[in-house]
């Protein structure tokens, strides 16, 4: 399913739609080009082996921002059963951009809290094109308590380019709101599995991805700053963001190679928007898999591998 093709995959697209137009000419007059239509379909493969085997930074990029890709809610209603949605934080009001609840992953009771984008307008401004407000990581801290008082895991599916910067967001502490989260997550009595699905960006993602098991989706990316903001301040321009991309190393395998994350997720062949049923699928493999990993290691000593985890992260030089 890629109805929006980006600038790379435009010769595959290119290719299919050729293809189509032979099979209907060749129905429409009745002609069998079977050899014709195989080599074709071989050209097209080899052409989309040749682009999807060779993904820069940027283009991964790319792919993780793609309006068709699965979101949060979509990953929700296709991997877990039994959502119950619950909003609010109990303080200020609900935030659309932060959905979550609780339910369950393969017979497994947890939360789930996550980012949730749009694919239109109205939906976007309804989600706040998936920038929470502090509102948002209030809540989620809430629904991560309730499922600490009842023993409930808790899996985090993180989506953001960004926590929101505005007035209002600024107002109501939403530096502090994150900083909370980062600290009562740390502590949190609870297994906590988080998954970059998408857009991992600065602290907006880290308000909800300190977690015994940090996972990313193949294409996803996961950054203290967006490629553009990046270029913006070393290059002085945004044009420079494929550089920056590059530079940032803030895909999924490099960032695996430097332990920042604990495992990466496959995505079906060119991107999860191909086939949101199987990127699902492979979601809830994944998410199972290290759910049962740390069910069942004593709370203290889950509690100290997740701090001293974060704690062993980056160099230091004196």
């Amino acid at each position: 399913m890629n109805n929006q093709p980006l600038e790379f995959e435009k010769p595959v697209l290119e290719l299919e739609q050729k293809l189509q137009e032979l099979k209907r000419q060749l129905a429409e007059r009745n002609i069998d080009l079977a050899p014709e239509v195989l080599r074709m379909e071989q050209k097209i493969e080899a052409t989309r082996q040749e682009i999807y085997g060779n993904l820069s930074a940027w283009q991964r990029v790319q792919i993780a921002r793609h309006g068709a890709r699965p979101f949060f809610l979509d990953y929700v209603g296709l991997a877990f059963t039994d959502f119950v949605e619950l909003k609010g934080d109990r303080l200020f009001g609900d935030d659309a951009s932060m959905p979550g609840g609780l339910a369950r992953i393969d017979g497994i009771r947890c939360a789930v809290i996550g980012q949730q984008k749009g694919r239109d307008v109205k939906e976007n401004l309804l989600r706040n094109f998936g920038s929470p407000h502090p509102e948002g990581y209030r809540k989620a801290l809430r629904l991560m308590r309730i499922a600490e008082k009842f023993g409930f895991p808790v899996v985090a599916l993180i989506d953001t380019p960004g926590a929101y910067p505005g007035v209002g967001a600024e107002e109501r502490h939403i530096a502090e709101a994150i900083a909370v989260n980062i600290r009562e997550m740390m502590v949190l009595r609870t297994p906590v599995v988080s998954v970059v699905i998408g857009e991992g960006g600065s602290g907006g993602a880290l308000g909800i991805g300190v977690a015994d098991r940090v996972l990313m989706l193949e294409n996803a990316y996961y950054s203290v700053i967006s490629p553009e903001g990046c270029a913006a301040i070393l290059w002085k321009h945004r044009k420079h963001a494929p550089e920056a991309a590059e530079a940032l190393k803030l895909n999924a395998r490099e960032l695996l190679d430097m332990g920042i994350v604990d495992g990466v997720v496959p995505e079906p062949f060119g991107g999860a928007h191909r086939d949101h049923a199987a990127a699902a699928a492979n979601l809830k493999a994944a998410v199972t898999t290290s759910l049962r990993e740390v069910i069942g290691v004593p709370i203290d000593k889950l509690v100290q591998q997740r701090y001293d985890k974060f704690r062993k992260m980056g160099v230091f030089q004196e």
